[in-house]
């Protein structure tokens, strides 16, 4: 008789409960049977991919999904109660990292584990690579001879500090950017050498959040195991990414990459002095030659699901169903109780943390008349800000119930609604005047794109109705139009294609709201205007803009198409006086208007003026567009035939076309009707755009 699958739940529908659920759909025996998230939209979509069940309420879960394990991958405070709540009900627990915020919270998770006869793993996953497999191999074997020194690294962007969200968990407190990454650095060290016994902290590159809240973007640790020097370095600035541990050795140095999974061993050789240099130059060569090679044809193979960053959740999720299959302990190196010395040693460098003053917050209540959805991203920040600059109270629709708006506490209130409650919607617009949506949902499947998208847009314009808003400003987008071909200049008046099926699902759905809004405001009197913001750019805006181009990494970018035609630039605070003016202006219901600067600059000119005022020159290249259109023809064939991936669609490539941009903007409507007055200066768009921007964090 076989034997039952094991059931594994998982608490926390975000981005990194993709990966989970995936890396437990590979694994014999074992089914993903359940999916809690307070959202049960985030809940039902992702359950939805994986024959799951949802449940919007975890007590629920537990008590109907007869589960033998549960991933917990809700924010990090959150950990240690559902961990022990988890254990106290019989489930076997996998943490996600940080598995606490502290290592008294890390203890109790331990002890959780212990009184009821669970498992307890973290969610250390780096160590479940291959290539760190081989690392620590070369080390305990001696093949590296006495190591002295170890360097570990975590260099790699982090774009929400400078463009957000500013809501995140990992932003709300100077310490939480050490409890999310330090894990991961410090689990190298600990599984290497021991208890880490930290001497040293300096931390540099601060910048500053909006509500005048600093965080330092780089960090350097100091400190030792045993007898080995130890340097943690976190680098978060736009920078080169270089996330690895190095070992220093008196026979070798290796160099293991965790982002790519390789790992290279550099070694002195016994060749005479001419021959040396030579066979130590391709000594490496040959090893990075192996490396890159069997990683191709691994992802190759598997159809890229077994991708670096896949098989350290393949190994370390693995490792911990191995462990619940067959009643034995969990490997030391994913144990809580290892986890809880890796915590202690973070806490240990927080306390080497320089206290920072945060701001008084300003006294007085907020009046809001003015509704923002979508308030914290980098638009909706600086649409409120602006409104509250002009004398408006705003009321943020947010998920979370704070806000980057410490500063303007007195006239910004955030009140945390679910997008498809339409009762509790209406409730939040009570005694406003205008509401602009900004919302948007990033889809894979025109299924999900219609509920996710084109059915909360009509959910907030039923909500908008109820409440008696005045005016509703939805946020379209021009990538809805056709641009793939340099002729004519596309107006208000242009339209959108009949058939939108062959588009991009982002520009379809966009395309698909402002339909049924427009029909709305024919049948019902919806109060609407739409906005279609160009390729806005700014201060709080990315370096990384994909308007622009697809991006590898914070230094090198291929500009959609050749580069040298003009592009709809619009600047930030451009931008948002339009649509206030939107907002104010009498007699425009039912009308829309292209937000975008009068043209000033291409792609490749953008760039030349980033080398130019910033002094860094990016790798940047063109593109040719029906080679893209082929390369993602092909993706398409392997998503459905051969992963059985359902409900996707593919752009035609007139829609890879118009994302270069090619036909030009008219913005007479915006200028004529509203009086708006976007840059007309080339250097002053510059300054604006780039050199005032903050696009490198420092």
């Amino acid at each position: 008789m076989s034997k039952k699958p094991l059931r594994a739940g998982i608490v926390g529908a975000g981005f990194i409960a993709t990966w989970h659920a995936n890396t437990i759909k590979t694994l014999p025996g074992v089914e993903l049977a359940a999916v809690c998230d307070m959202s049960a939209g985030a809940a039902e979509a992702l359950a939805a991919g994986f024959g799951a069940a949802p449940y919007n309420d975890l007590d629920d879960m537990i008590a109907r999904a007869d589960l033998d394990a549960i991933h917990i991958l809700t924010p990090p405070d959150s950990h240690c109660d559902i961990a022990v709540k988890c254990a106290k009900a019989g489930l076997h627990c996998f943490v996600e990292k940080p598995v606490g915020v502290s290592a008294t919270e890390t203890a109790k998770m331990v002890e959780a584990g212990r009184s009821a006869d669970r498992l307890m793993a973290a969610g250390h996953n780096f160590l479940g690579m291959p290539g760190y497999a081989r690392l620590k191999a070369a080390a305990d074997s001696g093949d590296l001879g006495r190591i002295s020194m170890a360097e570990i690294n975590w260099c790699f962007p982090l774009p929400p500090l400078r463009s957000g969200p500013f809501g995140l968990w990992l932003l709300r407190e100077p310490r939480n950017l050490l409890l999310e990454l330090g894990p991961h650095l410090f689990a190298f060290a600990n599984d290497l050498f021991g208890p880490v016994a930290i001497s040293h902290l300096e931390l540099s590159k601060p910048i500053t959040l909006p509500g005048n809240e600093v965080r330092n973007q780089c960090w350097r640790i100091l400190a030792r195991a045993g007898d080995m020097d130890l340097i943690f370095n976190i680098s978060l600035v736009e920078t080169v990414d270089e996330r690895s541990v190095v070992l220093r050795g008196s026979t070798g140095q290796a160099r293991f990459d965790y982002a790519a999974d390789t790992l290279v061993i550099r070694k002195e050789n016994t060749a005479d002095l001419v021959v040396n240099p030579l066979r130590a130059q391709l000594s490496q060569s040959w090893q990075h030659l192996r490396e890159g090679g069997v990683n191709f044809v691994r992802q190759v193979v598997s159809l890229n699901r077994k991708s670096p960053y896949g098989l350290s959740f393949a190994g370390a999720i693995g490792s911990f169903y191995d462990s619940v299959n067959q009643s034995k302990p969990l490997d030391p190196k994913y144990d809580m109780q290892t986890a809880q010395i890796v915590m202690q040693s973070i806490d240990d460098a927080l306390k080497l943390l320089p206290k920072q003053t945060v701001p008084a917050k300003p006294k007085g209540k907020p009046r809001p008349t003015v509704m923002v959805i979508g308030g914290t991203g980098f638009i909706g920040r600086a649409l409120t800000r602006d409104l509250v600059k002009r004398g408006h109270d705003v009321r943020v629709l947010s998920r979370g119930k704070t806000g980057p708006f410490a500063d303007i506490a007195n006239h910004v209130e955030t009140v945390p609604v679910s997008m498809r409650d339409v009762a509790g919607l209406t409730e939040a617009m009570k005694g406003i005047d205008t509401v602009f949506n900004l919302a948007k949902s990033m889809d894979k499947t025109w299924d999900d794109a219609l509920i996710n998208d084109v059915g909360v847009s009509v959910g907030v314009a039923e909500a908008a109705l109820a409440a008696g808003v005045r005016r509703l400003i939805y946020t379209g987008t021009i990538a809805s139009y056709d641009m793939s071909r340099p002729i004519g200049k596309i107006t208000e008046d242009t339209g959108y294609a009949d058939d939108m099926s062959d588009r991009n699902i982002y520009a379809r759905s966009k395309a698909e709201c402002e339909k049924q809004l427009l029909q709305m405001h024919k049948d019902r009197d919806l109060p609407l205007v739409i906005a279609r913001p160009g390729i806005v750019v700014g201060e709080g805006g990315p370096l990384q803009h994909w308007g622009i181009g697809r991006w590898h990494g914070a230094g090198a970018v291929r500009i959609w198409g050749h580069g040298q035609n003009i592009l709809p630039f619009v600047l930030i605070d451009d931008l948002t006086d339009g649509l206030i003016r939107m907002m104010t202006q009498d007699g425009i219901e039912g009308q829309s208007y292209n937000l975008v600067g009068d043209g000033l600059m291409s792609g490749q000119d953008y760039f030349a003026a980033i080398h130019d005022r910033m002094g860094a020159k990016l790798n940047v290249s063109s593109s040719w567009l029906h080679v893209l259109f082929a390369a993602d023809a092909v993706k398409h064939v392997m998503k459905v035939h051969f992963l059985r991936r359902k409900g996707l669609t593919r752009a035609s490539l007139k829609d890879w076309q118009s994302r270069a941009h090619f036909t030009p903007f008219d913005n007479t409507k915006p200028k004529s009707d509203l009086g708006w007055t976007p840059e007309t200066d080339r250097q002053k768009l510059i300054e604006g755009a780039i050199t005032q921007a903050n696009l490198f964090g420092f």
